[in-house]
């Protein structure tokens, strides 16, 4: 979809709709509800405040103006735990587009600049489309475990790439 813009780095209401994107899906989909939502709002704003344009990436896919979707790469712990893949998301009307390909592809390709030795992200059971991006992209299931991170109870899974030169 070329009138679609992926713009690297914080805009203007982006946190907000970020996490109204994250809101609406999970509680249509998975029944998450305020609990997620604010979590999701806060660690984004936290992680933006601290953002080091060096360490850290935040693209958004905007299309006239408005967040259609959006993916973080948190670099804070790259060197010991490896750069953490978030916020992944797409809104209804543009899943299957490609544009979630190339959100992913822009926050490896950040990770492959860095030179990170890993990259890894946190997901659960049930999200097939995201979790076929991710494989595509060069991640493996390396642990899977029950949690309650999202507000609910889920079968958690981390994805993980050994090495950002083993992206594809």
């Amino acid at each position: 979809m070329a009138d679609v813009e992926i713009v690297r780095g914080y805009i203007p209401g982006s946190i907000g709709r970020v996490a109204e994107l994250h809101g609406i899906y999970y509680q249509k989909h998975w029944g998450f509800g305020l609990f997620f939502e604010a979590k999701v709002a806060a660690e984004l704003a936290e992680f933006l405040r601290r953002q080091d344009e060096r360490r850290d990436g935040f693209w958004t896919a905007s299309l006239g103006g408005r967040v259609e979707g959006a993916i973080s790469i948190d670099g804070l712990h790259a060197e010991k735990e490896g750069a953490h893949l978030r916020w992944f998301i797409l809104s209804d009307a543009r899943r299957g587009s490609g544009i979630g390909k190339r959100l992913i592809n822009a926050a490896i390709d950040f990770c492959r600049e860095c030179n990170y030795p890993r990259v890894y992200l946190w997901t659960f059971e049930g999200l097939s489309a995201a979790r076929h991006l991710y494989e595509k992209s060069g991640f493996k299931l390396v642990e899977k475990r029950r949690g309650t991170q999202w507000g609910t109870r889920r079968s958690t899974n981390s994805g993980s790439c050994c090495s950002s030169s083993d992206v594809a």
